[in-house]
């Protein structure tokens, strides 16, 4: 006959013996064991990787649309950037000292795109021109360039009701158009015609590359 003492002892037996099947037991709640992080971290891994992937793609194929606009060449890329971007200071300049927020929106979209218009010729067309020894043509134009993140500042800054904003904007949009004019007119045509055709194709590449940083 069991005594009340002998059946603690095994009570308190059962009990030990669940504990234990129990911690032996994976719960979906014990992150620090490394049969559950196991899985998890590989996913996360896993979901990183797809995510840049996609991510590296996706700039892939902006870049590479905006290539085949062009042609595949560097110098008609740079041409189509500039057309957009003198479009887009033309909007600008038709907005209404009430638009503020539209002025905004327009701003950024122009520091934008000229950031990754001059990154892409400072980076590759520049260096290109200097090695053809086109060196003060190439100096000239980055030095413009430094004019251009000036007025960017001063529009990013200035009050967008302003009655000196667009007159800064329209002096702006001037810079521009003659500094694109020289390229395209001058510059751009007379080194194209020196480099051969390899050449050509390496310059529109590493602009390409550089181009995808920036999106």
């Amino acid at each position: 006959m069991a005594t009340r003492s002998d059946t603690r002892d095994n009570k308190s037996s059962d009990r030990r013996t669940e504990r234990k099947h129990s911690s032996s037991d994976g719960s979906a709640f014990s992150f620090g064991s490394s049969a559950n992080t196991g899985p998890l971290l590989g996913a996360l891994a896993a979901g990183a990787v797809i995510g840049v992937g996609a991510n590296w793609a996706r700039k892939f194929l902006m870049q590479k649309s905006a290539s085949m606009a062009a042609g595949n060449q560097w110098d008609e890329i740079l041409k189509l950037e500039h057309k957009a971007t003198l479009a887009t200071f033309d909007t600008l300049l038709a907005t209404d000292d009430n638009e503020t927020g539209k002025r905004a929106t327009l701003v950024k979209k122009l520091s934008y795109a000229l950031e990754k218009h001059a990154h892409q010729e400072e980076n590759v067309v520049y260096p290109a021109l200097r090695q053809a020894n086109e060196t003060v043509d190439a100096d000239h134009l980055e030095h413009e360039h430094g004019y251009v993140k000036t007025y960017l500042y001063e529009l990013d800054n200035m009050p967008k009701d302003s009655p000196e904003f667009l007159v800064r904007v329209r002096e702006f949009r001037n810079l521009i158009a003659e500094h694109a004019r020289m390229e395209e007119d001058q510059v751009y045509p007379r080194f194209k015609n020196e480099i051969s055709e390899e050449q050509n194709k390496k310059i529109t590449a590493l602009m390409n590359k550089e181009g995808m940083k920036m999106l």
